[in-house]
């Protein structure tokens, strides 16, 4: 609950205010057929129960009570429509672009993007419907980071890990992940260079889900300057490489940043400089929240089950014993870790880093029964999938043979979207997660130091501790 303080003490400050300003407050009396469910408090919506509940309850306790299709309710500050189930993914996914377009919250656009973006669609900022960001994360892409990945994990456990007893999964997971983007997408890796990054984009991801509301003290005030910052520092690291682009020091291929400075589109326009800064920071926070999250839960079920970690480093043993002396991971290696996979999309369905996305009705339209009108937003959750026993029986048990064969039914496992707009990075987690769990594993039992260790939800679950585990080397 502590950790939370920060996220309601806005609400419990304007609560009261606000419901005097809004009680008379215009309602939809067109005589549609909405979703049933709440709109909570004026202004303030149902933020303060989703923030209390967590977003598993906060949705199973309105499937319940209004509808297991389709309810509505009000969140940061939005009208919303959540659709649940697989057919309610189903729905969403398949309509993107016809119904539906893509839509971020104002808060998350204000914490991240340039002003002179902030009030754009998602589709007016330019950099994020680049083509090409899809061509550089498919396998074929991502191959030859694979080493590259692995050497750095490597020297990331020997140094932070294997000289403790015991160290904090989850602020270790995130300093490796950003470290790694930072170093493929735009070669930065002095680790100064990289703690100027991180600090601020950490204000900027613990906040831009927060209430949104900028007053000193809040979540949300310190994420806008976390992003000012961070937005100023890769504008200085865009345009010392084209400098040296243009002084022709370096060809195309060093990593994601000369890419984007030399790509042009159907006009023959290059990007500038805001839109290079607004797509890698996008890269960013995909690679950098949900990613330290999927690799701290994945350690977690390992610590906390001996059984499933015994198979898993059964299985990366056997690859570890096939490589010479120092000879680093290849893509052949990450293709024999199929149980290991098997074991990290459970974590990914029991503990998904991301909660679900957003869209916004483009059109009315109806489903369910229900009408949903044109410029209402809408949301697809993870949780009413992820662990519905008529998807996944006995939901709450960790077992990967649930992903052998052709796994679940579709639409119901859905950590990284689905259609056309399912996430583009899913692939280049796939690796990070793979070669993180494969140099933690061949190093270290783990036991957890706190058994029963909380978990509270921001954008994604965090433990509360920073999932502190005891190190088990293995016998030489």
């Amino acid at each position: 609950m502590e950790a939370s303080f920060t996220y309601l003490l806005p609400f419990a400050v304007l609560s009261v205010i606000l419901s005097l300003l809004f009680l008379n407050r215009k309602r939809n009396s067109s005589g549609l057929n909405l979703p049933p469910g709440s709109s909570g408090w004026p202004m303030v919506g149902e933020n303060m129960e989703f923030v209390l509940q967590g977003p598993q309850k906060f949705v199973y306790e309105r499937m319940n009570k209004y509808s297991p299709e389709v309810f509505q309710t009000s969140l940061l500050g939005e009208k919303l429509a959540v659709f649940c189930g697989a057919p309610g993914n189903k729905f969403l996914f398949m309509n993107d672009s016809k119904l539906l377009t893509s839509w971020w919250p104002q808060s998350m656009k204000k914490a991240l993007l340039f002003p002179e973006y902030a009030d754009n669609s998602v589709k007016e900022v330019g950099a994020l419907q680049r083509s090409f960001l899809h061509e550089i994360l498919k396998p074929e892409a991502l191959k030859q980071y694979i080493p590259l990945m692995d050497a750095m994990a490597r020297e990331h456990v020997e140094t932070e890990w294997a000289p403790c007893e015991e160290v904090k999964v989850f602020p270790l997971s995130k300093k490796y992940t950003f470290a790694l983007a930072c170093k493929l997408f735009m070669s930065v890796e002095d680790p100064d260079h990289v703690k100027r990054l991180a600090d601020p984009f950490t204000l900027v991801t613990s906040g831009m889900f927060s209430v949104p509301i900028d007053l000193p003290g809040t979540a949300y005030n310190r994420a806008i300057k976390g992003g000012k910052m961070v937005r100023e520092e890769l504008l200085k690291i865009i345009r010392a490489r084209r400098n040296e682009l243009m002084e022709s020091k370096e060809t195309s291929d060093r990593d994601l940043l000369s890419r984007m400075l030399l790509i042009t589109d159907e006009q023959g326009q290059f990007m500038n400089e805001m839109e290079i800064s607004n797509n890698i920071i996008g890269l960013l926070v995909a690679s950098y929240e949900t990613t330290s999250t999927a690799v701290t839960f994945v350690l977690k079920y390992l610590a906390e089950l001996p059984h499933i970690y015994s198979e898993v480093y059964k299985e990366q043993m056997e690859i570890a014993k096939s490589k010479g002396p120092g000879e680093l991971l290849t893509w052949e290696d990450i293709q024999k870790m199929k149980y290991s996979w098997n074991v990290a999309c459970e974590a990914l369905r029991l503990s998904p880093p991301a909660q679900g996305a957003f869209r916004e009705a483009i059109t009315d339209f109806t489903y369910a029964g229900f009408t949903i009108p044109k410029g209402w937003k809408t949301f697809w959750t993870v949780h009413t999938s992820h662990k519905n026993p008529k998807y996944f029986p006995e939901p709450e048990k960790f077992d990967p043979s649930r992903f052998e064969g052709s796994g679940p039914l579709p639409f119901t496992f859905v950590p990284f979207g689905g259609g056309p707009r399912m996430c583009p990075g899913k692939e280049y987690a796939r690796l990070e997660v793979l070669v993180f769990m494969h140099n933690v594993v061949r190093n270290f039992k783990m036991e957890k130091a706190i058994p029963n260790e909380k978990i509270v939800y921001h954008a994604s679950p965090v433990p509360m501790n920073g999932l502190p585990v005891r190190l088990l080397p293995h016998a030489k």
